[in-house]
């Protein structure tokens, strides 16, 4: 089932669980009627922080919408329609894995996409062992290192050492999407523990 359908399904349903109507979701989330019954019939696809709307809306977490476990595909190529959800973590940041091998890769390269905070808050650096490298693929990422801010357009990249503090963070209105690499993979397997 592709990922449309699937995300329809679900908000059909827990619209219809709630005793809502796709006029009382339009006016909760400032999405058209006409546009939430082409997403639910799995007709049109649906950005990010729009579906994070319906998620508030129906009260529900926005990792509630995809499915984690994906058919295993060993093929050296990712399409672009084959690219599935790996982690939504706080509802903030949803990860998309750009590897079909990652448990044999020395590296990870994941695709990010990062919601807007509501408020600028203050954001902890943390450090591990390893590199990074980042490039801006939409929006204005903002990026911490070793304590210095940097604001990073579409196009900027940056490239540094993991032992460094760092984080980042879309402080802007709109999404903002980075492709990161980084090494170690955290997810390659041991072959001893094997």
């Amino acid at each position: 089932m592709s990922t449309n359908i699937s995300i329809g399904k679900k908000i059909k349903q827990l619209r219809t669980n709630k005793k809502l109507t796709l006029k009382d979701l339009s006016n909760m989330t400032n999405l058209s009627t006409g546009f939430l019954s082409q997403l639910e019939r799995g007709l049109t696809t649906i950005a990010i922080d729009s579906l994070e709307k319906i998620a508030k809306a129906l009260e529900v977490n926005l990792s509630y919408f995809f499915d984690f476990h994906g058919k295993k595909n060993k093929s050296h190529i990712i399409r672009s329609y084959e690219q599935t959800v790996f982690q939504v973590k706080s509802d903030q940041f949803i990860q998309y894995h750009l590897s079909n091998d990652i448990e044999n890769a020395q590296i990870l390269p994941r695709l990010i996409e990062i919601l807007p905070m509501t408020i600028e808050e203050n954001i902890n650096e943390y450090q591990h062992e390893g590199e990074e490298f980042i490039y801006v693929l939409e929006g204005i990422l903002t990026l911490f290192i070793n304590h210095q801010r940097y604001d990073l357009y579409p196009g900027d990249s940056a490239y540094f050492h993991s032992t460094y503090p760092h984080n980042w963070v879309n402080y802007t209105n709109k999404l903002v999407k980075i492709i990161t690499v980084h090494t170690p993979n955290p997810f390659k397997l041991n072959k001893k523990n094997q």
